[in-house]
């Protein structure tokens, strides 16, 4: 199955999904959005009023900031693709229940082999904790880490700027960093490549050998 028919099952199932209950409040699924090829995908939290009334990621005053946090980075939001570690609006904004992310699990790391990112930005607590579990964000914000292949960068949700204007320069900074982290990425997959392209040559003898092998 190619790339686009297997995101497009994927928004499929997610649009059906009675897995937790968020489904029996919400108005419509929040797959995410963006290229299948993207170098850069982000991960928020879970959709909001906006997001559950468009059916569209971080379209609220959330999303416009990131939409400008984005083009911080070199990029604009056609260039990246953007999801939430649950698909569908907790009732009045909570946070998400250890069941709901668990549901939503599947179609998150499906959407991660698909679009094998080079880089995974991560936005909130919610979803830096699928890598770091045991971090804090206040303490690893900013920060790129490998987690087995995958470069990872746990950033503030772009919401928090809203609510903490004294972060808001932090995460401009963070942004701001990204296209060195994207760098680094993109030199080990690279590398990778190169490492594996060298294993798959075939074996040559060496010309002496070939020539007492056409002797017999």
């Amino acid at each position: 199955m190619e790339s686009i028919e297997i995101m497009q099952e994927i928004a499929k199932q997610v649009s059906v999904c009675e897995k937790c209950n968020l489904h029996l409040t919400r108005k419509r699924s929040v797959p995410g959005e963006g290229p299948i090829n993207a170098h850069m995908l982000f991960i928020g939290e879970g959709p909001g009023f906006n997001e559950n009334e468009m059916g569209r990621p971080f379209v609220g005053q959330a999303g416009k900031f990131l939409d400008e946090l984005i083009r911080h980075a070199g990029y604009q939001r056609q260039d990246v693709f953007i999801t939430n570690v649950v698909k569908c609006r907790p009732p009045e904004n909570r946070d998400p229940l250890p069941d709901e992310l668990t549901a939503c699990a599947v179609y998150l790391d499906q959407q991660i082999a698909t679009i094998n990112p080079d880089i995974i930005v991560t936005l909130g607590r919610f979803s830096m904790a699928k890598f770091f579990p045991m971090a804090r964000i206040s303490a690893i914000h900013g920060k790129a880490a490998w987690v087995g292949d995958r470069l990872i960068v746990p950033m503030y949700h772009p919401a928090a700027a809203l609510h903490q204007p004294n972060l808001k320069n932090d995460i401009i900074a963070d942004f701001k960093a990204l296209p060195l982290a994207i760098e680094e990425a993109q030199k080990k997959k690279l590398a990778q490549a190169q490492k594996r392209m060298e294993m798959e040559k075939p074996v040559v003898p060496p010309a002496d050998s070939v020539e007492q092998l056409s002797l017999f």
